[in-house]
C-alpha cells in the first residue's frame, strides 16, 4: 500500500511538472507569435486544436461548424496575440473558442437551421494515449456517445452552461460573463440542465456507473 500511494504520488508530481513545463512553452510560443514569428504560432496551433475542436463541439455539435469555428477562434487569437495576459494559454484559447461558438449559436436563433446531425462517431474528441485500454476506450466513447446525444436534446442555453461548468471547468461569474447572463440565471440552468439529463440518461445509467 506504501509502494502504491509513493508510485501515485511520483505520477502526480511528473504530471504537475509536465503541466508547468507545458504552460511555459506556451507562454513562450505566445511572446515569439506576437514578436512576427509565425511558425511559433502554428506550434500553438498544433498542441491545442484538438482541444479546442473536443471543446467546440459540445457546443456546436456539427462537425463542419465546430471546424469553422475553432478556425475563427484561432484567427482570433492571432490578431489579438498582444492582449494576452499571461496566466494559461490554454484557458485563454478557450474562451475565445467559447465566444466564438457563442457568436454562432446566437446567428443560428436568428437564422434557424436544423440544428444537430448525426452524432455517431467519435471524430469531435481528442486522440486517445497509447497507455488507454481499448475496453475502457469503447466504454468512453459509448458514453459520450449517449451524453452527445442527450446533451442535442436540452435547450441550447442549459447544455452550454452545463458543459463550460461540469466539463471544462469554468466557474459561474466565467460562464455569466461568455453567456452574458447573470451568475444566478447561470445556476438555474445548470440545475434544470441536469435534471433533464438525469431524465433522458436513465435507461443508459449503467454507462454511467464507475
Amino acid at each position: 500500500m506504501a509502494d502504491e500511494r509513493v508510485a501515485t504520488g511520483s505520477r502526480e508530481g511528473e504530471e504537475l511538472r509536465a503541466g508547468d513545463a507545458g504552460q511555459a512553452l506556451d507562454a513562450a510560443l505566445v511572446g515569439q507569435a506576437a514578436r512576427g514569428e509565425l511558425a511559433a504560432f502554428n506550434q500553438l496551433v498544433v498542441r491545442h486544436q484538438d482541444r479546442l475542436y473536443a471543446l467546440v463541439f459540445r457546443l456546436v455539435p456539427d462537425r463542419d461548424q465546430a471546424a469553422d469555428v475553432v478556425q475563427e477562434a484561432l484567427f482570433s487569437a492571432y490578431r489579438n496575440l498582444g492582449s494576452f495576459r499571461g496566466g494559461s494559454v490554454a484557458s485563454w484559447l478557450g474562451r475565445i473558442a467559447i465566444n466564438a461558438a457563442m457568436d454562432l449559436q446566437r446567428a443560428r436563433r436568428r437564422r434557424p437551421v436544423q440544428p444537430y446531425p448525426e452524432l455517431e462517431d467519435e471524430s469531435w474528441q481528442p486522440p486517445a494515449g497509447n497507455e488507454v485500454e481499448p475496453e475502457a476506450t469503447t466504454v468512453a466513447a459509448e458514453r459520450s456517445r449517449a451524453l452527445a446525444a442527450a446533451l442535442s436534446r436540452l435547450p441550447s442555453e442549459q447544455r452550454d452552461s452545463i458543459v463550460l461548468y461540469d466539463v471544462e471547468g469554468y466557474d459561474y461569474g466565467e460562464i455569466a460573463v461568455a453567456m452574458k447572463v447573470s451568475v444566478g440565471t447561470v445556476k438555474s440552468r445548470i440545475h434544470r440542465g441536469r435534471v433533464a439529463l438525469r431524465r433522458v440518461l436513465e435507461p443508459k445509467r449503467e454507462l454511467f456507473r464507475d
